[in-house]
């Protein structure tokens, strides 16, 4: 979702944006319009997550997905290697991506075996000190699961996918060396990739990389060396607007806070859906939990979604549900898919 008044706001740009006499889609990403849009978002940026200078705030295109490469190709002319957690599809890619690019990368941790019901714990001792990053996602959407706190990875840089938890709380990001996300889930429509990457990373990249996968060119050219997902740019700059009026990152956090306490807490009260993930690792951002029959799995997303309640069917690699209840899902959201998850389970008793 995004936020029912940024969506107003747009559309009452839509057509002509101030005095420019015409649409963000419609201007040159050179003009003195766009120049200003690019800097504003960037600059609201650095606010809400109190991002310090000496880090680079890159607006990219390419998805998080692309990334998965664009990491190993930068970073890894530090020393050559580099370690990995694997904790869910998304850095499972990110890792065989490094692989196939014949990079020395190796898994330092993973829960596949208990099916990613929870995150590995990392401690300092299993990070190779000579590595040039470690690699983490920090939410894993398909399976809810998040980090409970920043892993403490000693002197070596932390790297972590943030797609689908960014600006959902507050992150102390001099913890991290590189944090990128895609913008779809909180912060824009698809089409923009973020990626904030402290300043002394920059100088590692391959000699033989892709210009477009650059972070330092990147950087050199104000995220415009080609032309940037200008609208997308634009849309995130008010979704950073938005937050920052409603009083910033912790009272996000705490709005996210609650809706999260009310679903699990309906969750854990009863025993008609089950909650797979273990307690210490559950997301805020998305809740997965199934009835242990998958035709009423089934059952439950084709009645949600006739109820007006949206995408709620699990990932095909996992099934089940799966509540995503991003930043702008309000609380009464939560509250409709309670009751109804209560009105299916008195309607559709197990065996």
């Amino acid at each position: 979702m995004l936020p029912l008044p940024v969506l107003e706001k747009a559309a009452s740009e839509l057509v002509c944006y101030g005095d420019s006499g015409m649409s963000v889609m419609e201007m040159s990403h050179r003009s003195p319009e766009y120049d200003a849009i690019i800097k504003e978002a960037e600059a609201l940026l650095r606010k809400l997550m109190q991002i310090p200078d000496n880090y680079k705030v890159l607006f990219l295109q390419g998805g998080a997905s692309t990334q998965f490469a664009a990491v190993p190709m930068n970073l890894i002319g530090r020393t050559g290697k580099a370690d990995y957690v694997v904790s869910g599809q998304f850095s499972g890619k990110a890792f065989k991506e490094a692989q196939k690019l014949g990079y020395n990368v190796r898994c330092i941790a993973t829960t596949k075996d208990d099916n990613f019901d929870h995150v590995p714990q990392i401690t300092k001792d299993m990070v190779d000190p000579d590595a040039s990053y470690v690699h983490v996602c920090y939410n894993n959407t398909i399976y809810g699961t998040k980090f409970p706190e920043v892993p403490d990875t000693g002197d070596v840089p932390l790297v972590a996918d943030m797609s689908s938890c960014i600006i959902s709380e507050p992150v102390d990001v001099t913890k991290f060396g590189v944090i990128y996300a895609g913008a779809q889930k909180n912060m824009a429509p698809a089409g923009l990739t973020v990626v904030i990457v402290r300043e002394d990373l920059l100088d590692y990249a391959q000699e033989k990389m892709p210009t477009m996968l650059e972070w330092k060119t990147m950087a050199e050219n104000g995220s415009m060396y080609n032309t940037p997902p200008c609208f997308a740019i634009y849309m995130a700059k008010l979704v950073y607007e938005w937050i920052l009026g409603l009083g910033g990152l912790e009272v996000m956090q705490a709005m996210n806070q609650r809706k999260a306490k009310l679903l699990y807490d309906y969750l854990d009260s009863q025993d008609y859906y089950l909650a797979p993930v273990k307690k210490e690792s559950r997301s805020m951002m998305n809740v997965t939990f199934v009835t242990g029959d998958a035709e009423l799995d089934k059952k439950f997303a084709s009645e949600a979604g006739k109820a007006g309640l949206k995408s709620l069917k699990g990932h095909r690699s996992v099934g089940g549900m799966r509540a995503s209840i991003y930043n702008a899902m309000p609380y009464e959201g939560v509250e409709k898919l309670v009751a109804f998850m209560k009105k299916f389970a008195a309607e559709n008793p197990k065996g």
